[in-house]
């Protein structure tokens, strides 16, 4: 497995954090899911993401989750278990990884992006 990344692929991934924070608010992000998704009777349309509310205890459970399964967070902005556990945590509406795992591959990568471009841009 290999861990590193290059440089040119954070200053890329950086550059479109700051790009797409300009005109938004980078604490709070609504995603309309693109398909309705019904999961354990729930039906999910709309999930809405408060970035501010999350802490570094947070930070430090993500991790030990992360350890706990044998997948250690190197960068967590590059890791996409810790950015979608971030998002589980951030969203305002209980959820699961297992929610945001059944989505579509299209609403499961717009999260993980804007979880991306969160972190990336507290880094700034």
């Amino acid at each position: 497995m290999n861990t590193t990344i290059s440089s040119k692929e954070y200053d890329a991934a950086h550059a479109a954090a700051v790009n797409a924070a300009a005109a938004a608010d980078p604490y709070t992000y609504v995603h309309k899911l693109i398909q309705p998704l019904e999961y354990e009777g729930k039906k999910y349309d709309t999930l809405t993401f408060d970035w501010g509310k999350l802490t570094g205890n947070d930070s430090i459970a993500i991790e030990n989750e992360m350890s706990a399964l044998r997948q250690p967070v190197i960068v967590p902005s590059m890791s996409a278990g810790y950015l979608i556990r971030m998002a589980c945590r951030a969203c305002t509406e209980p959820i699961g990884v297992d929610v945001i795992g059944a989505m579509s591959i299209r609403d499961y990568n717009t999260i993980r992006t804007k979880a991306r471009n969160f972190l990336m841009l507290s880094d700034v």
